[in-house]
């Protein structure tokens, strides 16, 4: 299977100003975060606005992004939501487009029981070839990813990592304890890569990667060597930006800072809506003082 690497950025989907897709966008950007330090990008997760968009558009992005990366990068569609039978299909498409993995969310709204949890899962990796990540992120679903259900899911030959928004380190030290040494836990969260990283995350998908990449590949580096004391300060440097990153509903604020800095990548689909006056000005102080803006 195609090494996924530590640094993943989940890409926001650019659009033009009708709200149709940004293909040329979406090439540009995917490009600067390789050249930026990400080893594979995110294609049409929740920061891709991926409820707001069709299966022909999403097959879309997942070609398109995969052919201007080419080998550069691992490409992970973004299949998953409260529809078992639907993020089966779109996993299979996925895999006919050419990308190297899929990530899955917890089903949102219909709130399914554990074992619902572990078949919709079971269903999706037995639906392809490709690795699979699960995602936890209990603030956009109404159900934790419990422990247990991940260990059972680890033995699945092809689910092979799971991304953790639940911001439970002890669930993180749990997972990372009683799954096997192959099993790979990401951060969700950029906040607290790091404190992850300490009881053995391996790395970030990330959201503020798209304006600080390079910083956030250096920090997981450092620590991975063992400069455990030099990643540190780079977190507490880098935290600013996070925070600013998150001061509204993602991807509100990371497409207003990828705007700022000069890519494009345009407005959000209703019911999302652009970053207040406020919000702005937070980003743009953060962004100024990191040295991102003049």
């Amino acid at each position: 299977m195609v090494e996924l690497g530590r640094l993943l950025t989940a890409m926001v989907t650019p659009f033009r100003e009708d709200l149709s897709l940004d293909l040329e966008a979406a090439g540009r950007l995917a490009r600067h975060l390789v050249e930026t330090g990400s080893d594979g990008i995110v294609v049409c997760g929740t920061t891709g606005e991926s409820p707001t968009l069709t299966t022909e558009e999403k097959v879309t992005l997942f070609r398109h992004v995969k052919e201007t990366v080419g080998t550069s990068a691992a490409v992970v569609a973004g299949t998953g939501n409260y529809c078992t039978q639907e993020s089966v299909e779109l996993t299979r498409l996925a895999e006919r487009a050419g990308v190297d993995g899929v990530m899955a969310v917890v089903p949102y709204y219909n709130n399914p029981p554990q074992e619902g949890l572990y078949r919709h899962f079971k269903a999706i990796a037995e639906a392809t070839s490709l690795p699979v990540v699960l995602y936890n992120v209990p603030p956009r679903s109404p159900r934790n990813l419990d422990t247990a259900t991940v260990v059972r899911l680890a033995e699945i030959p092809n689910i092979v990592a799971v991304k953790e928004a639940s911001k439970n380190l002890e669930q993180v030290a749990e997972i990372v304890a009683q799954t096997p040494e192959s099993f790979r836990v990401y951060s969700g969260d950029d906040a607290i890569t790091l404190p992850m990283m300490a009881i053995g995350a391996v790395g970030i998908i990330s959201v503020c990667s798209h304006v600080v990449g390079r910083p956030i590949k250096d920090m997981i580096e450092a620590f991975v060597r063992g400069e455990v004391q030099s990643a540190a300060r780079m977190h507490l440097r880098l935290l600013p930006v996070f925070q600013a990153c998150f001061v509204t509903t993602n991807p509100i604020p990371i497409k207003a800072a990828v705007n700022m800095i000069g890519l494009r990548a345009g407005s959000l689909r209703p019911p999302l809506v652009e970053a207040t006056e406020k919000e702005q000005e937070t980003l743009r102080k953060a962004l100024t003082e990191f040295g991102l803006l003049a």
